[in-house]
């Protein structure tokens, strides 16, 4: 039976960070995944660019968003919302970004709640997703789902990359990440934790490693424990749940399944 997938992504998460927060479900990701605190994001490291390649698998020079203002793709790819559709899926996005709205296109979600963070502010509208995501898992249990967690990113931007604010809002993001493992893997959901990118001082967007590099978890029934092999890019998640989910990916992805 094809899988389920949970797709987490918190914004910002640095993977030095994840081990310095020794929180007790990054510490059981650590133990009981598939994972690497080497993958790569793409340039410029970048919200939405980085998210658009996630989704569309290919790098921003294709897809052609290089900023956090989205323009319509001159050359249009399928993204994996897209794709799973077209494959019977029920999709479903649970977000506190505006921005990520235009990562699907019509048609392509069966489920999309956004608490604006600009109107909550982040750290509230970080729990309203991951309630709201936990109720859809427990309630609809939709085939895909996407669940933003915003709040890290703006606190690195508020108070700096590892600051204690930086570091609350980290911890506080595992408790979500935690309370929705706990109802999706019993479920028989495949649960992929990631980042879009990271971040050094205030910002991001640059070449540098602590801009670059990003975890990623990927734990579930039927997925082994331990180390990814080296060389995993953020474009490689969308061809690894349209494998696990029995989906065909789009001709122009250039990611490859990790599994």
């Amino acid at each position: 039976m094809p899988n389920k997938i949970l797709l987490a992504l918190v914004d910002g998460m640095r993977p030095d960070a994840v081990t310095a927060a020794n929180h007790s479900v990054a510490n059981e990701f650590l133990a009981n995944s598939l994972y690497t605190l080497s993958a790569r994001t793409v340039m410029p490291s970048v919200t939405l660019p980085c998210h658009m390649s996630l989704f569309h698998s290919v790098p921003p020079d294709r897809h052609g968003i290089l900023s956090n203002t989205y323009t319509p793709q001159v050359r249009p790819i399928d993204g994996l919302c897209e794709r799973l559709s077209a494959a019977g899926k029920k999709c479903a996005f649970y977000y506190n970004w505006d921005e990520l709205r235009d990562l699907t296109r019509p048609g392509s979600l069966a489920d999309s709640v956004m608490f604006s963070g600009y109107k909550h502010g982040q750290e509230v509208s970080n729990k309203l997703v991951a309630d709201a995501a936990l109720c859809a898992v427990t309630d609809s249990a939709p085939d895909f789902m996407f669940v933003y967690l915003g709040w890290v990113d703006e606190a690195g931007h508020q108070n700096g990359w590892l600051s204690d604010e930086y570091m609350r809002a980290l911890r506080s993001s595992w408790d979500d990440l935690g309370r929705l493992a706990g109802a999706a893997l019993p479920l028989g959901y495949t649960m992929f934790v990631t980042a879009d990118h990271g971040g050094h001082g205030r910002s991001h967007g640059s070449d540098c490693d602590e801009d670059m590099t990003i975890p990623l978890f990927i734990r579930g029934e039927g997925i082994p424990a331990g180390e990814l092999a080296p060389g995993a890019n953020s474009i490689d998640i969308a061809p690894t749940i349209t494998k696990l989910m029995d989906a065909s990916p789009a001709p122009e992805w250039e990611g490859k399944p990790l599994v």
